[in-house]
This record gives structure tokens, sequence and C-alpha cells, in this order.
């Protein structure tokens, strides 16, 4: 599905439920109703994912996610972010990876203006929502500025995938050697199966594993795609390696075993996880002692 049909399918409905397709009056009739004053932001990937899947495999898995659960819940949600933080996806210099990325710094501030501007207008519960986990990497700085200047519930929802799959892990048929929850593989596969015709070509589609750097040598291993490299038994070191240097094809897993059925099973599942954790956030006592935005005069 299009981005922008999910403006367009929420537009039709009795009750929207994406801000953007909702003039500011709605949202202010919306805001008076108990229970409104929680928002989903979804936060995207433009990023190198094997040659079977787009680009922009975790934004249409993110928005999935949010619709699912925003309709369930009866929630708003804001437009997608597409671009995340990605550096490590870019590829070679001028190889034509298409990756956009965000600076950390840059990343950072979309967080925390987006936040703000929502917390202004009165939103006190803000839920962001990723499917791409290294979206979660520079965020805790600006998540505690959030919390400790304004008094709103700040949080970061990662969908189930990679090594947290547990919402979905009886779903998968890959064993875990052929690490099923990650980059590219059986989870990502069929999900973008279950989004829409004409977003997986498995013509393209490889089976491959994660290694270690070859400069590291045979001392080093490395068994997914966290930022860690294993070494005599133990994985405790942290190094900033490209996504080139340790998967060659971008595809981390075995996606043949992906079907469609098994896409809408796993959308449904952690729509329904995300479903969940709203209903419990709306239920927490949360003050909000700073509301104004202060660097609007800039």
């Amino acid at each position: 599905m299009a981005i922008k049909d999910y403006v367009k399918n929420d537009a039709t409905r009795e009750r929207k439920h994406n801000i953007l397709g909702m003039s500011f009056a709605e949202v202010q009739e919306r805001l008076q109703e108990p229970g409104q004053d929680t928002i989903l932001v979804p936060m995207g990937s433009t990023e190198k994912h094997g040659a079977h899947i787009p680009l922009g495999t975790d934004s249409y898995v993110t928005m999935e996610v949010v619709e699912r659960a925003a309709q369930a819940m009866d929630v708003l949600f804001t437009p997608l972010e597409p671009f995340g933080y990605s550096p490590h996806h870019m590829g070679r210099n001028e190889e034509g990876a298409g990756t956009v990325t965000l600076r950390a710094e840059t990343y950072r501030r979309v967080l925390h203006d987006v936040a703000r501007s929502l917390i202004y207008h009165g939103f006190t519960r803000i839920i962001f929502v990723s499917h791409h986990g290294s979206n979660t990497k520079p965020i805790d700085e600006v998540m505690r500025e959030l919390r400790y200047k304004t008094g709103a519930y700040i949080s970061f929802y990662k969908t189930p995938t990679e090594r947290e799959a547990t919402v979905v892990a009886d779903l998968f048929e890959n064993p875990p050697e052929e690490t099923p929850g990650w980059h590219s593989s059986e989870l990502e596969t069929a999900t973008l199966m279950a989004t829409g015709d004409g977003l997986v070509n498995m013509d393209r589609a490889v089976e491959d594993r994660a290694h270690a750097p070859a400069y590291m040598g045979a001392a080093f291993s490395k068994i997914d795609g966290t930022a860690t490299v294993k070494f005599q038994n133990s994985e405790n070191i942290w190094v900033p390696m490209d996504h080139h240097e340790y998967s060659d094809t971008a595809v981390i897993g075995n996606p043949f075993r992906a079907t469609k059925e098994k896409g809408l099973a796993m959308l449904d599942r952690m729509a329904e996880h995300l479903s969940a954790y709203v209903g419990e956030v709306r239920n927490f006592d949360v003050k909000v002692h700073s509301s104004d935005y202060p660097e609007r005069a800039w």
C-alpha cells in the first residue's frame, strides 16, 4: 500500500485517526474527548534491504502496525517520518544503495520537535513506533529531556523483530540459526508480502548469514545484525560496523519460507501487542507541567 493510501483510506472512514487527513477543528474536537490525549508517531526508514524487498520495508511494516493499532484502540497517529538513523546501511560511496539517513543529532531534533509540537497542542502521551531497530540507538538523551522538561509520557515502541521477536516467534518456520526475525529474512519478507502486491520479488531473493568483518580475521564471529562481535565465546564487544562489512547481500537469514498468510498473522500479532500497550498507557497518571514550545519564536 502506498503511503498516500493510508491518508486516503482513513479519510473515507466515519472516524478518522491519521491527523494528516484531519482539519485543525477535527483535531481540536478529538482532544476534548476523554482518553484522546495519546498519539502514535510512526518513525520509518529508507534503507538498503535484500534485493527482493524495498528500501521502505521498515516504513511499510511500521505503518501497517500503527494503522491497525490506531483503529483498534481509537487513537490518533501522525504522518510517517520516512527517514531514520541508518548510517550503517549507506553502503560504499557511489554504490547506489539508495539509503537516506539522518545524522543522530538531526534524528534527535526531529523526535524532539515532533513531540514538543504535539505536547503543545494537548497530547500528553507520545508513543513513537518503529520497525527499524537502529532508530532506537540515538534516543535515550532526547527521550529523557522530553520527559524531564514537560512531564509528558514519552516512549518508543519497537515492533517485535530481530532479537526481541517473542510476540511472533511461534509463527516462524525458520530455526534460530536462520535468524527468522532479522534483516530481509522470514519476518520482513512475509510482512511485505502482506502489505501489498508488487513489493516483493522472490526472483531476487537469496539466503545468507552474517559474519564478522573480514579485517578482523578468524578470531571473531558474528551471528546476526546486532552491533557486537563474538570473541572467545563472549559477545561483549561493540564495534561501529557498516552493514555491508558483515552482510554481503543485505540479507541475514532465510526469506524462502515467507508467505503472505504468515505475514498477515505477524502484522495482526504486532498490532495486538501495540494495542494492548496503548491500553495500559491510557491508564497512567500523567501530568504535563510545561506544554509551551519555547523554540517557536526562532
